[in-house]
């Protein structure tokens, strides 16, 4: 069977609904989480803000637009090499200059969301990986990773998304252990449904937030602030997680799509 036919059949089941399409992506709006980091560690990233220019009104009969104020790393998003100082020299490390042919990939869900239930502190390490593996399936070369917490229950309550405290945010994540033998299967990228790719508590590991360091380190992609892994099996969906082409961007809010075999 020839590539052609292959997507014309790929084609058909979408229209038929033998191919489900699931929204990974979280509302975007003013009630957005947002990601709280000390005013002495870094500048913050400013709360969504959507602004009316007209509503079928004097300032534009015909026609609703809205202009907004929005961070580039809000809501369901996605990080590009250039976001962490280790990858900084990639040149194809920006939004606008990464290859979209890696954008769309078979995606692997670990479910951790027992376990992140029980202890929001949860670290995956790698001997839990190579523990799936054995249960689902190697983690293939260029394929998504993503762990699933069910954290997105939490979006709608800011404090309960971040849950921080005089200790600082605690939520659930990977060890480094999990990041460097993720990358010696040399993943596209990892992803997952807290407000960062990090753990909470990530900023006292070696190296410090090993998601940031080690994945754009290796000129890989991050995605955060997942929604309805949940509906995803472990193996066997297409996950399409593309950023806006933004100048020299470092990341972008995605509307994160997976495509889940039915029956």
């Amino acid at each position: 069977m020839s590539a052609t036919d292959l997507m014309r059949d790929f084609g058909a089941m979408l229209a038929s609904g033998g191919v489900e399409v699931v929204d990974c992506s979280g509302v975007l709006g003013p009630d957005t989480p947002i990601l709280q980091l000390p005013a002495d560690f870094a500048k913050p990233t400013p709360k969504v803000e959507i602004h009316k220019i007209s509503e079928y009104d004097e300032d534009g009969p015909f026609f609703a637009w809205n202009w907004m104020v929005l961070g580039e790393h809000s809501g369901t998003h996605f990080d590009a090499p250039h976001h962490w100082i280790t990858g900084k020299d990639y040149e194809d490390g920006f939004t606008d200059t990464l290859d979209v042919q890696r954008l769309v990939a078979p995606v692997n869900v670990i479910d951790c969301s027992q376990q992140s239930q029980e202890d929001p502190d949860f670290l995956l390490d790698a001997k839990g990986i190579k523990e799936w593996e054995a249960e689902y399936g190697e983690i293939g070369e260029g394929e998504w990773v993503v762990m699933r917490t069910d954290w997105d229950s939490r979006v709608n309550d800011e404090a309960r998304f971040l849950n921080a405290n005089e200790t600082g945010p605690h939520s659930p994540g990977p060890t480094p252990d999990a990041i460097e033998y993720l990358m010696s299967k040399k993943i596209v990228g990892w992803g997952t449904q807290c407000i960062g790719t990090d753990a909470g508590q990530a900023g006292g590991m070696e190296p410090p937030y090993p998601a940031h360091n080690l994945l754009h380190k290796n000129n890989c992609f991050g995605l955060a602030s997942l929604a309805n892994l949940d509906k995803l099996p472990p193996k066997g969906a297409i996950l399409i997680a593309a950023p806006l082409k933004i100048k020299n961007g470092t990341g972008s809010p995605i509307r994160a799509l997976a495509l889940v075999p039915k029956g």
